[in-house]
């Protein structure tokens, strides 16, 4: 239990990625905060882990960040560990991306987490030992075809990670980022119809052609990057982008 006393607030933490990391960090002792869209995605998570606070909200609303940040803060206690998770991907040729679609990508990768280390900043540099954990991308490392959107907020949200852990350096608030490759989550399974859609490929062959993007040949598991996640709240590391693809 070595995150005893901690309060983590996860962002997007009613699914995949966000759910396996509220899991691991509840495991190690940490009181929790949900915060996402979908309320009953968030009391499925909750509902295995005693006295966490669910907090629908959407992340792209600076309103709504002040305010769910304000309660988990009442309930909870100051935040002493943030893990930005909250992210969404769509594909498309750049030819088509709309404005809409370059700004929708922005806001939910990019401009929430400006919303939300703003916003936990006073508790983070009041911690002993703060912690600001972002889940980017192996899109935040390199291009991908046909995600110009995603790719461009990604290298942005490794790029607001890096001044962050410049910026605070030797203050005790941590800020590192873990760039998951192709994951078993909602959102992969969601590539793979597309995917069967466009070549009329079964499921597995589809999997496949994800799988051999990422280094390990495989599609990662969530637990692995919820692993990477607790050991950068446990560490003093500060401005690392570790990559788990």
């Amino acid at each position: 239990m070595r995150l005893t006393g901690h309060h983590a607030l996860v962002t997007g933490g009613g699914t995949g990625i966000g759910a396996a990391i509220a899991r691991a960090l509840a495991a190690e002792g940490a009181k929790l905060t949900l915060v996402g869209r979908r309320r009953e995605k968030l009391e499925e998570v909750a509902a295995n882990i005693a006295g966490t606070l669910v907090a629908p909200a959407d992340v792209t609303a600076p309103d709504q960040v002040e305010r769910t940040f304000a309660l988990a803060r009442e309930a909870q206690g100051p935040i002493t560990i943030l893990v930005n998770n909250a992210g969404a991907a769509a594909s498309a040729p750049f030819r088509k991306v709309s404005a809409e679609d370059w700004r929708a990508a922005m806001a939910v990768n990019l401009d929430a987490l400006f919303h939300c280390c703003q916003v936990a900043l006073p508790d983070l540099t009041a911690a002993a030992a703060g912690r600001i954990v972002t889940i980017a991308s192996t899109a935040g490392l390199k291009g991908y075809a046909y995600a110009a959107p995603y790719v461009a907020a990604k290298h942005g949200a490794v790029g607001l990670t890096r001044a962050l852990a410049a910026e605070f350096e030797g203050s005790g608030l941590t800020a590192n980022a873990v760039c998951p490759g192709f994951t078993d989550t909602e959102l992969v399974a969601r590539a793979l119809a597309n995917i069967r859609a466009k070549t009329g490929r079964d499921e597995e062959a589809a999997r496949e052609e994800l799988a051999r993007m990422n280094p390990s040949g495989r599609l990662i598991a969530p637990a692995e990057i919820a692993d990477a996640v607790v050991a950068l709240c446990l560490s003093g590391r500060n401005g690392e982008i570790v990559e788990v693809a």
